[in-house]
């Protein structure tokens, strides 16, 4: 059940969108912006849970705060899911959780086009 809550995020927010893009013109690349930072960021969170395993160097925390608040959080959501990457420190999760609600109420409430 912990696994599957995060992951209902990215539904909800995805109808939310689409509702809200209803409403609104919505630039054409906002949903190429999510894309391509999702992927960046899953890409990412894999690359920094292998070197966590192999004691190399490692992404910042707010470096992947920073991505995932301009639209990467959905890529991250699965990743952090896939790699069990980040899902047991409390402090980066509910600063995960604070971008992804800011990014959400940016683009649902403030984007006009």
């Amino acid at each position: 059940m912990r696994r599957v809550v995060p992951l209902l995020s990215i539904p909800l927010f995805a109808a939310l969108f689409v509702w809200r893009a209803a409403q609104l013109a919505f630039p054409a690349g906002v949903p190429w912006i999510y894309a391509v930072l999702s992927v960046l960021l899953f890409v990412v969170y894999g690359v920094d849970k292998s070197a966590a395993r192999n004691g190399r160097w490692r992404v910042s925390e707010r470096n992947l705060l920073v991505v995932g608040l301009l639209g990467g959080w959905p890529g991250a959501v699965i990743a952090q899911q896939v790699f069990r990457h980040k899902t047991r420190k409390r402090s980066f999760q509910g600063w995960f959780w604070a971008t992804v609600v800011v990014n959400a109420a940016v683009v649902l409430v403030l984007v006009r086009a």
